[in-house]
């Protein structure tokens, strides 16, 4: 029974660029081979078949051969032509997919220089700062490329060696039955260059340890656990590779007077009962000084005052938020004997009567206690 077409075989026209033929191959080859398909005798002789086309369209001599005189062109004894190839079913998938897939398996690259290392920096503002934005110095350690190899590790910057084990590559290639295993050259450690004199300053590292120092802006409305990011600041990379970023965590310090909440600040405050009862006007803390706030009459602790604007103006639209009151009403203390007599006064006001104007909070409270009694002992 004649061969069949090498084009038919992978599924392929005659005018079908290289490209197109390792795709075809790619895909059948996956699909066939008899590691896939262990004691499969048809898969084994279709793997064979499809191998056995790749390898003469793939290679341009032998495929306009080909083209030209079809399978006698590759006979044994055929006159004015000696291509000849034998096949091995067992071939492993490293030895098959090395043109192929060395993209996906990375066989055929040498190492990648990484980029350097991304720092992180924590870096404490006062609530003050935070709001209005600030520019601050910090120091911090990096490793440098060495000054006197130029990070190359080795003496006066000469250029390390490409590794013989691996040929430069950083990986090697361990056989197991059908397949191979990739792993890192023990020679090299996976740089794919050997340093024959190391540097005497970095010890062969390429870095030493430094200390830079940076100014950093921070923008106004930047809020707690906001970072920074600062290109470039980071690890110096590898072999010429970018250096990598250094992160800048803000932390706000605990403040005395306000709370933050996004863009509102809240603070306390205090004011006596006499206040609280019959109003008044009281100055009270912003971030830029103080202001006058009115106190109502018969305000109650807890009570929450709005001061439009008064917050903080946010990083990311520029809306300015609000400052929020909380009126705390104070029990007085230290109090003299007219202040008491005072007080004991108004307190048998209060119970003549019966706290049905002066408190009305006592009064649903008190009403409450009754009711439940009432419902206890049916």
């Amino acid at each position: 029974m004649g061969k069949k077409d090498y084009y038919q075989v992978l599924g392929i026209s005659k005018s079908a660029e290289d490209r197109d033929i390792k795709k075809a191959y790619r895909r059948l080859a996956m699909k066939y081979h008899p590691d896939r398909n262990q004691g499969d005798k048809i898969a084994e002789l279709k793997f064979k078949e499809i191998k056995e086309a790749y390898e003469i369209l793939s290679n341009h001599q032998k495929r306009n051969a080909y083209d030209q005189y079809g399978h006698s062109a590759f006979e044994q004894g055929n006159s004015g032509n000696s291509f000849h190839s034998s096949f091995n079913t067992t071939t492993d998938f490293g030895d098959i997919f090395g043109d192929v897939f060395g993209d996906i398996f990375g066989s055929n690259k040498k190492q990648r220089a990484s980029k350097g290392t991304d720092l992180e920096y924590q870096m404490e503002l006062t609530l003050e700062e935070a709001v209005r934005g600030t520019v601050k110095k910090i120091k911090i350690p990096s490793l440098q490329n060495c000054s006197f190899c130029y990070g190359t590790g080795s003496k006066n910057g000469l250029k390390p060696k490409k590794c013989s084990s691996c040929n430069g590559y950083g990986q090697v290639q361990m056989k197991k039955g059908f397949f191979t295993v990739q792993q890192t050259c023990p020679t090299c450690y996976g740089k794919g260059t050997i340093i024959k004199t190391p540097c005497n300053s970095c010890r062969g590292k390429g870095k030493i340890n430094k200390y830079k120092n940076l100014s950093v802006k921070i923008p106004a409305g930047i809020d707690n656990n906001d970072r920074i990011r600062l290109n470039n600041e980071g690890q110096s990379g590898d072999q010429g590779a970018p250096n990598g970023d250094l992160y800048v965590e803000i932390i706000i310090k605990k403040h005395p007077i306000f709370q933050r909440k996004e863009n509102d600040l809240y603070c306390e405050v205090p004011i006596n009962f006499s206040m609280a009862a019959l109003g008044g006007e009281i100055e009270v803390p912003i971030l830029e000084g103080k202001i006058k706030l009115k106190i109502p009459s018969e305000t109650q602790s807890g009570k929450l005052f709005r001061m439009r604007g008064k917050g903080v103006k946010s990083i990311r639209n520029g809306y300015q938020g609000d400052l929020l009151c909380r009126i705390v009403v104070e029990t007085p203390i230290n109090l003299n004997e007219k202040q008491k007599y005072l007080l004991e006064q108004l307190g048998e006001s209060f119970d003549n009567c019966k706290g049905k104007k002066n408190s009305p909070k006592s009064k649903r409270f008190f009403d409450g206690v009754k009711k439940f009694f009432d419902e206890l002992t049916g």
